[in-house]
C-alpha cells in the first residue's frame, strides 16, 4: 500500500521548503496572462494553469499543484471562488500559517 501523501497548505514565503512537493495555496487573483496566473498569498506566486481553469482578477482561488524550482506552482487543480477576496484577508490568516510548518517528529 502507498503512504498517503499531504499536502501542506502554505503562503509565498514557504514555497522554497516545498520545491519538488505537493502544497495547496489560497489567494488572490491578481493577474491572468495566457496559461498562467499571478496570485496574491502573502506575496505573489505564479500558477502554471490548465486549459480547463477559470480563474477571475480579483476574487479568490484555491491551487494544489507541484512547486517548481522557480517557485511557480505547475499542473495545479484549482477551485476558484466568485466572490472578491477582502483586502485583510492575508494579514488575518498570516499569523496560523506558521502553526502548519511545526516539526511534528519530536
Amino acid at each position: 500500500m502507498a503512504e498517503p501523501t499531504s499536502t501542506p497548505r502554505i503562503t509565498a514565503q514557504y514555497l522554497d521548503s516545498y520545491v519538488g512537493r505537493n502544497v495547496m495555496l489560497v489567494g488572490k487573483v491578481l493577474q491572468l496572462r495566457g496559461d498562467s496566473a499571478v496570485l496574491d498569498a502573502d506575496g505573489n506566486v505564479t500558477a502554471i494553469l490548465n486549459r480547463d481553469v477559470h480563474l477571475t482578477n480579483g476574487n479568490a482561488a484555491q491551487v494544489i499543484g507541484k512547486v517548481n524550482p522557480d517557485l511557480s506552482i505547475k499542473k495545479p487543480l484549482s477551485l476558484a471562488s466568485r466572490l472578491p477576496i477582502p483586502e485583510q484577508l492575508h494579514s488575518r490568516a498570516e499569523p496560523f500559517c506558521p502553526i502548519l510548518h511545526l516539526d511534528r517528529s519530536s
